[in-house]
C-alpha cells in the first residue's frame, strides 16, 4: 500500500516571524533554537510547544566589533502566532550573557519576510 500525500487544503498553514536579536556572545542557528524550544518550553510546556509548531527557518549572522546581531525567520502555525510572537521578547540570556530578541514582522511566506523585514543584498544570500 502506497503512502499518499495529505491534500494541501487539509495541511496546516503556516506563518513565518521575521526576528532579530542583540547579544554580548556571537549566536549560532543551533544556539537560536536552543533559546526558543528553552523559553516555549518554560512558557508553554511540552503540549503548548507541540501546538505552536515552531521552526527555524534560516538565520542570518551580522557580526560587529561591539555587538553581535542575528536575524531570521521563524515558521509557526498560523493559529498560533500570537502565542508564537509571546515567546519571543521572554528570551533574555543565554549562557549568562543577555540576549534582546525583537519581532521585525509576520508575513505568509519566506520570500515576502526576507525582502519586507530581512532586507537582503544579493551578495548576503
Amino acid at each position: 500500500m502506497k503512502l499518499r500525500i495529505l491534500p494541501t487544503h487539509l495541511r496546516d498553514k503556516k506563518r513565518y516571524l521575521a526576528f532579530q536579536a542583540f547579544s554580548e556572545i556571537p549566536l549560532e542557528r543551533d544556539d537560536v533554537i536552543s533559546m526558543f524550544t528553552e523559553s516555549s518550553g518554560n512558557l508553554y510546556g511540552a503540549c503548548g510547544t507541540s501546538q505552536l509548531g515552531l521552526w527555524v527557518v534560516k538565520v542570518w549572522n551580522y557580526p560587529a566589533p561591539e555587538k553581535n546581531m542575528v536575524r531570521g525567520i521563524i515558521r509557526c502555525n498560523r493559529e498560533e502566532v500570537d502565542r508564537a510572537r509571546a515567546v519571543i521578547p521572554t528570551i533574555t540570556n543565554f549562557r549568562g550573557k543577555r540576549v534582546v530578541f525583537q519581532t521585525l514582522g509576520i508575513s505568509g511566506t519566506i520570500r515576502a519576510a526576507i525582502t519586507n523585514f530581512i532586507k537582503l543584498k544579493a551578495s548576503d544570500d
